[in-house]
């Protein structure tokens, strides 16, 4: 005996919808960033017997991301020294803020306050690079990419605050592909170009993809809480 007819059309395959496909994206993502950070916890086991602690690494990383603002924001006596220079030392810098965190998970040395240091700080270096990039615009007169850096660093907090806000509330905000390490990627490459009057346009995506993610991670967060609403009701 054939199903019912509805019961043919639901079991035929469709195309994949939407919302499966932003799954896959998230999944993809969250794999690569579980096999760095296990590569990376098992470089730093032979550091974790060291005197080094993570705040240590919170703190050289983030000087070194504020040296290489300085830097670039003196690009006008020489483009090429100053602009690779300032963005090999925020590389640098950005580095030791990802390995702080494998070194408090290989030598379990992390603390609640460590944690917290190396969220702000993250913010404070990427925020005085944006900031040194923002003047070269205006130095240049380049009014378009000043407001694309203003709303870089608007949005890069705003990527941050949706995740930090959502995990306090309970849930998850970790989707988006414009997390800190695709963000630090963007403006190294910028500054890589940046002799050849290209920096503009890796700020330009940069902006583009803070934001969108930003509004990723809000549906996201609103998603579950309609789900979490309807798994009440249910179990009412």
């Amino acid at each position: 005996m054939l199903p019912p007819a509805d019961a043919r059309e639901r079991e035929q395959p469709g195309p994949e919808p939407r919302a499966a496909r932003v799954s896959q994206l998230d999944r993809v993502k969250q794999e690569y960033t579980q096999a760095a950070r296990e590569i990376l916890q098992r470089s730093m086991r032979g550091v974790a017997k060291t005197k080094l602690t993570p705040d240590m690494l919170t703190l050289a990383g983030v000087s070194l991301c504020l040296a290489g603002a300085v830097l670039v924001g003196f690009e006008e006596r020489n483009e090429k020294l100053f602009f690779w220079l300032g963005g090999f030392l925020f590389v640098v810098g950005s580095v030791a803020d990802i390995l702080d965190g494998a070194l408090a998970r290989a030598a379990s040395k992390g603390t609640v306050f460590g944690a917290f240091l190396d969220s702000t700080f993250d913010r404070l270096g990427e925020a005085a690079m944006l900031a040194a990039i923002g003047l070269v615009f205006m130095r240049d007169g380049n009014e378009i990419a000043l407001v694309a850096t203003f709303a870089a660093v608007i949005g890069s907090f705003l990527v941050s605050y949706t995740r930090a806000k959502a995990e306090a509330l309970g849930l998850r905000a970790d989707v988006g592909f414009g997390s800190r390490v695709e963000r630090v990627v963007l403006i190294s490459v910028g500054l890589f170009l940046a002799p050849w009057g290209l920096l503009q346009w890796p700020i330009y995506i940069l902006a583009a993809m803070a934001w969108i993610t930003v509004l990723q991670r809000m549906l996201f967060v609103r998603s579950n809480v309609a789900s979490c609403a309807e798994n009440l009701v249910a179990e009412a």
